[in-house]
């Protein structure tokens, strides 16, 4: 059985009934909690049909429906504030959920750490944010190296660009944005050392009129490839696409849109991610606090090479491709300095993929022009 209720419903309901959602809470019969084996719930900061990260998660959320034993609810459009407190409340009391896959990164901190010891019984599996020792242990968190992605997008506008100026457009300067900014010029550079990326950042998650206003003024700069990390990519895809520019897609398959200027995309690869943490529950396991893969985890996949894409950029991305395949990659590498001059590794000093400390990164790297603040 699936159950999807609308936010504003949904939220409505539950202020007006908090004695029935703390009787849920102590378990008493008849409850809703009794109604599956395993109910889940999963929480979206926009739309689950945005050709990009809601409609990825949203993807792997259907997988988990087609799984034998469990509930399913789901809830779109939940902001950033109180409200997902409100939201996975609702889904605790109401629906009866023991586990709960809050995916936007602004309902980390606070709104999980401040939940999660209320409801020791749920587990709280949060997309993006970084679970350290000493935060609730019914709360964890899961990722993607996407940023490998992002890098192979680079290697191929590299060979792509002709007047060696790509372009990004990013909502904000989180750890993860800044990492697929870097990846994708450190990618471009490792075709041509000369290449620049222009990055504008339009503070939003989704917002349409900015993203087009920035892909334009990427356009008008030069760029003539462009990407971007924002919830739906299709703004951004359909405008640059319209200036003539190649695009690289970002969370799910935009090729769609313009099949002719898309050349290949970073993509999340949920699926199999939601069903192993939901099997490990029905199987009596415990999710660890700390979940991350890429490439050969299955984690994240590439689009299709698009039929622009030249033999030398289809050759560099496979061979890079394989190399990533084989685990231990470093995008960031020595000799590497921020846009500022600044150091950031020496020769011979390097990230894997796999170092924490790339989850908190807080710099552009050189070749990009932009800034954070």
């Amino acid at each position: 059985m699936i159950l999807t209720t609308p936010a504003l419903n949904r939220r409505r309901f539950l202020s007006g009934t908090a004695a029935l959602g703390a009787a849920a809470a102590l378990g008493l019969p008849g409850m809703a909690r009794a109604q599956a084996p395993l109910t889940i719930g999963f929480i979206y900061v926009g739309p689950r049909d945005d050709f990009g990260y809601n409609q990825a998660h949203a993807e792997g959320a259907a997988a988990v429906k087609a799984m034998e034993g469990v509930t399913v609810v789901e809830e779109e459009n939940v902001a950033e504030t109180i409200d997902v407190q409100k939201s996975m409340e609702s889904m605790i009391n109401l629906d009866g959920a023991s586990l709960i896959f809050p995916t936007s990164f602004g309902y980390f901190n606070p709104h999980i750490l401040e939940l999660a010891p209320k409801y020791p019984d749920v587990r709280f599996q949060h997309a993006a944010g970084l679970w350290t020792d000493g935060m609730p242990t019914n709360v964890g968190s899961y990722f993607g190296y996407i940023g490998m992605g992002q890098y192979l997008n680079g290697i191929v506008a590299g060979h792509m660009s002709q007047t060696k100026k790509i372009g990004f457009v990013a909502a904000k300067p989180i750890p993860q944005v800044l990492l697929n900014i870097n990846s994708f010029l450190l990618g471009a550079r490792a075709v041509d050392p000369t290449i620049t990326c222009q990055v504008i950042f339009t503070g939003e998650w989704s917002l349409a009129v900015k993203e087009a206003e920035a892909t334009n003024a990427l356009a008008d700069a030069g760029c003539d490839v462009i990407t971007c990390h924002v919830d739906g990519p299709k703004v951004v895809m359909e405008t640059a696409a319209g200036r003539g520019c190649y695009i690289c897609g970002y969370h799910a398959d935009q090729s769609a849109l313009a099949p002719e200027k898309y050349l290949t995309g970073a993509e999340w690869n949920w699926a199999g991610v939601y069903t192993g943490m939901v099997q490990t529950v029905l199987d009596g396991g415990t999710i660890p606090n700390f979940v991350r893969g890429g490439l050969a985890d299955g984690f994240i996949k590439m689009s299709p090479l698009g039929p622009a894409v030249t033999d030398a950029a289809r050759a560099q991305f496979e061979a890079t491709k394989a190399e990533i395949m084989a685990g231990g990659f470093s995008v960031i590498r020595g000799p590497l300095n921020d846009n500022a001059g600044n150091a950031l590794l020496a020769a011979g000093e390097a990230l894997v993929e796999t170092d924490i400390a790339l989850e908190s990164m807080d710099y552009l790297v050189e070749g990009v022009i932009g800034s954070t603040s």
